[in-house]
């Protein structure tokens, strides 16, 4: 976590994003970008700067943003951080992902209010799923709930049935620094056809990788799907950040499917951070 980027719109969710960005990235010793991107009436960056003030609402929100790109700028310098800020004059659904690739961010942490809200639902479609499908680096969405920073309980979903050992490498250092405990959630789906004791042994085989992880629990839960499951263990522990992995691979109804990671960073009110593998 060297380079993390904050794309805002500076609404409470991406506020709250931002100061856990600006959190994480004083733990990691991290540089912190944020990102604010504009939709104008005309090609803003061709306009002849005799032009603009034809356009006196426009200049009015390009002033505004600056301006609030400036406070996140000092609050991050205050914690000691290296920080830049970038105001875009785009509409292109894929920007946010083409901007993280030309300055090598190898960390996404932005905000959404759920459901067809926000800033990610205006520039990337459904909530944070094109940004979920087209990054290639661990994305962190924050929702409603308040954040707890340092995060006290990490949960870990997977089915454990392949080499997700880079992926979880990254969390259990992110739980080290937070001194947090990391639950291994499996869930067993109508589709899975499988028993709570075969779940557990996937997770105990797993775990034998990681001889030196302690502070975590096993759990095994079979529900109809991986929303309704992570919600069940939402209802009886705590969960300060959900965590779930993808990759590109077609065709798989499993738990590292993009759409079901999709689907609970619409749903869930809790922080949830997907994994590329």
């Amino acid at each position: 976590m060297k380079n993390i980027l904050v794309p805002t719109d500076f609404s409470d969710n991406c506020n709250k994003a931002a100061k856990l960005a600006i959190e994480l990235a004083a733990l990691f010793n991290s540089e912190i970008h944020f990102l604010h991107q504009l939709n104008t009436p005309v090609n803003w960056v061709k306009l002849d700067k005799t032009e603009e003030h034809n356009y006196p609402k426009t200049v009015a929100e390009i002033g505004v943003a600056k301006s609030k790109l400036r406070a996140l700028d000092i609050e991050a310098e205050h914690k000691g951080l290296k920080s830049r800020t970038f105001l875009e004059f785009v509409s292109d659904d894929e920007a946010i992902t083409a901007h993280s690739q030309n300055f090598h961010h190898d960390f996404i942490i932005t905000g959404s209010k759920g459901v067809r809200k926000g800033f990610l639902d205006q520039l990337l479609g459904s909530n944070a799923q094109k940004i979920i499908r087209n990054a290639r680096v661990p994305i962190l969405v924050v929702k409603e709930d308040t954040v707890t920073f340092p995060f006290k309980n990490i949960v870990f979903v997977s089915d454990f049935k392949e080499d997700i050992s880079t992926a979880f490498e990254g969390i259990v250092n992110i739980a080290e620094k937070c001194n947090a405990k990391i639950h291994l959630l499996n869930i067993n789906t109508a589709s899975d056809f499988n028993s709570v004791e075969n779940g557990l042994q996937s997770i105990k085989d797993f775990s034998k990788h990681f001889p030196k992880l302690e502070n975590y629990e096993m759990h095994v839960y079979n529900e109809p799907n991986v929303l309704s499951g992570i919600e069940k263990f939402e209802d009886s522990n705590d969960a300060d950040l959900i965590v779930m992995y993808t990759h590109s691979r077609k065709g798989l109804s499993s738990i590292f499917s993009k759409s079901i990671a999709e689907n609970v960073t619409n749903h869930s009110k809790k922080p949830v951070m997907t994994v590329h593998l």
